[in-house]
């Protein structure tokens, strides 16, 4: 199979970059030729205010380019990632022209909300589910509280309803959980052409040995990923369960200052993948206490891989993917009082986690393996190879 592997980076690296990266290493491995066609949000920086708003509709200089490319790499399958801002929808247009057959993975709800995340005001917000255009999104300010921004992103999504690009040029879509697949049909995805492959990781790091005496949360420092509940839990906690906190972002202020107030939590800040597994394998559970729907974050599946348990919101992907009692425990999102409670109770309960540990990595073994996730990937591939035989060519 010769694929194209499309991803616009954001400027903080985080869990969609490393779950490109193992998707590519997982198909070269596995004998396929592929290609990688990137862009990186840093280029922002130099642009200007009207060059970004034009190429965020419809980039033609990344047109020309992704055209160029699959012609030259003569791809079946252009799998994109992000396309968000700087690549645009114009670079499905690009591997049609050229016969490609077309797979977007869908990572967050940017093709329904202009914040990306169905939240607002730090709570669920699902008003624009389903709407032609998330206009609502503009003057609540939803992307990056900016009014002119979020215009830009509803704009966008407007534009490319209108033109019935959601549609009719992308083949296949890849929904990350059953959950994620509800909410983009219910979003007005086409549901014939969306499916569920989830998250994996590769290589296998192994199973740990949850010795090392501390929980753990690996992630971006936001308040989407629930850090104001994990910190007051843990003032809760009173120093009783050790917690190393991998990550950075822009609440790292809050972290250092409740690390210097706290001397059982640890900022580690960001760390190298092999670092991260590692703490993962030595935690005695992790902590996801997201309060946003999340699409798979690729900490679970690597919590899996190392046989550390989970505890996690129960909300969304989340209450799918932990077995309660089992892989995990969950907690109602954002109540600090509760995990607090749930986690000192894990945390002195060594039977228990030893049960979870061998349950976890049985978890990971079954379904987030590279091999698993090479057999579902190859399923889609043919799949969107299908339905691009039967559309008519585009000029």
């Amino acid at each position: 199979m010769r694929v194209v592997v499309a991803h616009n980076y954001y400027k903080q690296a985080g869990g969609e970059d490393q779950v490109v990266a193992a998707e590519v290493a997982m198909l070269r491995q596995h004998g396929h030729d592929v290609t990688r066609y990137c862009l990186h949000n840093d280029a922002i920086d130099q642009m200007p205010r009207t060059e970004l708003v034009a190429r965020t509709i419809w980039n033609r200089s990344s047109y020309l380019e992704l055209r160029a490319l699959v012609r030259e790499s003569r791809a079946h399958i252009v799998h994109f990632h992000n396309t968000f801002p700087l690549m645009s929808p114009s670079a499905y247009y690009a591997a049609r022209a050229e016969g490609a057959a077309v797979v977007q993975t869908l990572h967050n709800f940017r093709l329904t909300c202009a914040g990306a995340l169905l939240l607002r005001d730090g709570k669920v917000c699902e008003d624009c589910l389903g709407s032609f255009a998330p206009w609502q999104g503009v003057w609540r300010k939803c992307y990056r509280g900016n009014l002119a921004a979020s215009a830009t992103v509803t704009a966008m999504l407007a534009a490319h309803r209108v033109a019935g690009t959601w549609r009719n040029a992308v083949d296949v879509y890849v929904a990350l959980t059953e959950f994620g697949r509800r909410k983009f049909e219910a979003a007005g995805l086409p549901a014939d052409r969306v499916v569920v492959k989830s998250n994996f990781v590769f290589p296998d790091p192994g199973p740990g040995t949850g010795g090392g005496g501390y929980a753990m949360f690996v992630g971006r420092l936001s308040a989407e990923k629930g850090l104001g509940t994990l910190l007051e839990a843990w003032r809760q906690l009173g120093g009783q369960v050790p917690l190393r906190i991998v990550g950075d972002g822009p609440m790292a202020p809050q972290v250092k200052e409740a690390a210097a107030r706290d001397p059982a939590i640890q900022w580690m800040g960001s760390v190298p993948l092999d670092s991260v597994y590692r703490l993962m394998g030595g935690a005695a559970f992790a902590v996801v206490p997201s309060v946003w729907f999340e699409g798979f974050p690729r900490v679970m599946a690597e919590a899996f891989a190392k046989g550390t348990p989970l505890i996690a919101s129960r909300m969304g992907a989340m209450a799918e993917l932990i077995q309660e009692g089992r892989t995990g425990l969950l907690f109602t999102p954002g109540d600090a009082l509760e995990l607090a409670q749930v986690a000192q109770r894990l945390f002195h309960d060594t039977p228990r986690l030893t049960q979870m540990r061998r349950s976890a990595r049985l978890e990971f073994e079954e379904h987030y393996t590279a091999e698993r996730n090479h057999e579902g990937i190859m399923a889609i591939y043919a799949r969107a190879l299908s339905v691009r035989s039967r559309k008519e060519p585009c000029c």
